[in-house]
C-alpha cells in the first residue's frame, strides 16, 4: 500500500494541500458533489504535477498512464476522505 503522506512539497504533505484547498473552495458555500469533484479535480492535477516533477514529462504511453493514474488515485482519495468524513461528521454549525 502506498503511503500518501510521503509525498512532500518543500516539507508539507501534498495531501494536506488538497485537503486544505477543498476546505478553502467549501468556505465559499459550496458542498455537495461539487466538492467531490473538485476535490477528485485537484487530486488528478496536483498528483500529476508531484509525478512531473519528479521524473520530467512522459515520453511514451506508459508514462503517461503511470501519470494518469497516480493523479486519479490522489483525486479518488482525497475526493473519498471528503465523501465518507461528510457522511460521518455533520457540519457543526455553532
Amino acid at each position: 500500500m502506498f503511503d500518501f503522506s510521503t509525498m512532500l512539497i518543500n516539507g508539507i504533505p501534498l495531501i494536506f494541500v488538497i485537503f486544505a484547498l477543498v476546505e478553502f473552495i467549501k468556505s465559499f458555500g459550496i458542498k455537495g458533489k461539487l466538492i467531490t469533484f473538485l476535490s477528485l479535480l485537484f487530486g488528478l492535477l496536483f498528483g500529476a504535477a508531484y509525478q512531473v516533477s519528479l521524473t520530467g514529462l512522459p515520453i511514451d504511453f506508459s508514462g503517461w498512464f503511470s501519470l494518469v493514474i497516480f493523479g486519479l488515485t490522489l483525486g479518488l482519495v482525497t475526493s473519498g476522505f471528503y465523501k465518507w468524513s461528510d457522511t460521518r461528521f455533520p457540519e457543526y454549525r455553532g
